[in-house]
């Protein structure tokens, strides 16, 4: 079992006044049947939806990675109960069709901006599917995608 990690520190970027970047909490869990749905089920107890997810399994553990409405409750929520997480900010990109996708990495790559990791929003916020991103630079990212037309969501967006 996994020991106890003290609230993970985020970045100043992701939790500065008046900056609402997207949050991404990365948990670890057992690879056993219902533990993903312990955790959405603790969340939705509090109110709390979960907008995105990513899992990456192996035999016996998974990394679970979660966008929620209402990431300082997730954080408190966590904490009582004990589950180790880390915390990072995305970039979240809203797309008025699928062809932009390959826009947007093309954009990330001139840019020279490595991505870690991305997948798609469970809900459209404005209407549009949106993907989430973990660059290696967020402002590079915002920077670069902002003015080749692309919207970028903030963590308002989602939790409306």
């Amino acid at each position: 079992m996994p020991s106890k990690a003290p609230p993970a520190k985020r970045s100043q970027t992701a939790r500065s006044p008046g900056n609402s970047s997207v949050v991404q909490f990365s948990i670890f869990l057992t690879n056993k049947v219902g533990a993903l749905l312990h955790v959405v089920k603790l969340l939705n107890e509090h109110q709390v939806q979960v907008l995105a997810t990513s899992v990456e399994a192996s035999a016996d553990a998974a990394i679970v990675r979660i966008v929620a409405s209402d990431p300082e409750s997730v954080e408190g929520i966590f904490h009582l109960h004990g589950i180790p997480y880390s915390a990072c900010a995305l970039v979240v990109v809203e797309l008025k069709e699928a062809a932009q996708f390959g826009d947007v990495l093309a954009g990330l790559l001139a840019a020279e901006v490595n991505i870690f990791g991305a997948y798609a929003l469970l809900s459209q916020p404005r209407g549009f599917p949106a993907l989430a991103l973990h660059v290696e630079d967020n402002e590079c990212a915002v920077g670069v995608l902002r003015p080749a037309g692309f919207n970028i969501l903030t963590q308002a967006d989602l939790s409306r």
